[in-house]
């Protein structure tokens, strides 16, 4: 079934690559209009013109961690495709660090992006929402925002702080017909976690193969998540028939959290 009815206007921050390129693919795929938003307007660019095969899709750079910005960039969206019916906020960032050696600057910047963003592009898009009386909002955390891991305190805060916000706005939208959901993948084949990769080669001594497979290691399925998994559930979930489906935080993990 189609998200479409006008059809609709999806906007997915952090789109350029990864798990926002791949949910701004199957959106557009399902037949929505789709606004790509990250902070480097080359990269928004050569993804716009690599999905423009598959629907009507366009792009706008900000900031997320500015309210400005992201004001200015919704402005622009919705000149050029309309109110946004669906909301995805995927953009994030990780910083893996011993707690006693984080430093503000680094817990600041993880609190910015991962949890003062999504409330910037939420506040900026639930206007146009409760006018209409429709909207999707579909958050992209992690599972971070479900149980803790080691070296990355403040990103894990801010993912919880992000699941805490999903429940809380969930529950004030409910008869607007609204929903408010998380989508929590597990470590997924992106760039954040070829960096994490990375980091563990540097600090063990691990091969490639070695460093992927301890990462895959805690997903039952032994394998890590693939993009396109996690894009079906936020698709699934922007669609009429998901409508009583509200304030939920759904695991994409292969069964890590239920195992852990």
């Amino acid at each position: 079934m189609s998200v479409t009815q006008a059809p609709r206007h999806a906007l997915v921050t952090g789109a350029s690559r990864g798990i926002g390129y791949a949910v701004a693919r199957q959106l557009l795929e399902d037949g929505a209009r789709v606004t790509l938003l990250g902070r480097g307007e080359e990269s928004l660019r050569q993804a716009s013109e690599s999905l423009a095969a598959f629907g009507e899709v366009s792009f706008a750079s900000a900031d997320i961690s500015r309210q400005t910005d992201v004001r200015k960039a919704f402005e622009q969206a919705a000149a050029r495709f309309g109110v946004v019916d669906i909301l995805v906020n995927n953009a994030g960032q990780a910083v893996s660090e011993r707690f006693d050696r984080l430093d503000e600057a680094a817990w600041d910047k993880m609190i910015a992006v991962n949890l003062t963003g999504t409330f910037h592009c939420i506040q900026a898009a639930l206007p146009g929402m409760l006018a209409q009386q429709w909207g999707r909002v579909v958050n992209v955390v992690s599972t971070a925002g479900l149980v803790g891991y080691a070296y990355v305190s403040a990103y894990c805060a801010a993912k919880h702080g992000v699941i805490g916000l999903t429940r809380s706005l969930a529950l004030e939208v409910a008869k607007k017909g609204i929903t408010v959901n998380a989508v929590c993948p597990g470590y997924t084949e992106t760039d954040l976690v070829q960096e994490a990769i990375e980091n563990i080669m540097k600090k063990t001594g691990m091969n490639r193969d070695e460093a992927k497979g301890r990462l895959a290691k805690g997903n039952p399925q032994g394998k890590l998540v693939q993009p396109a998994e996690v894009a079906s559930a936020v698709a699934w979930l922007c669609q009429p028939g998901a409508s009583a489906v509200n304030g939920q935080s759904i695991p994409v993990d292969g069964g890590e959290v239920m195992a852990g």
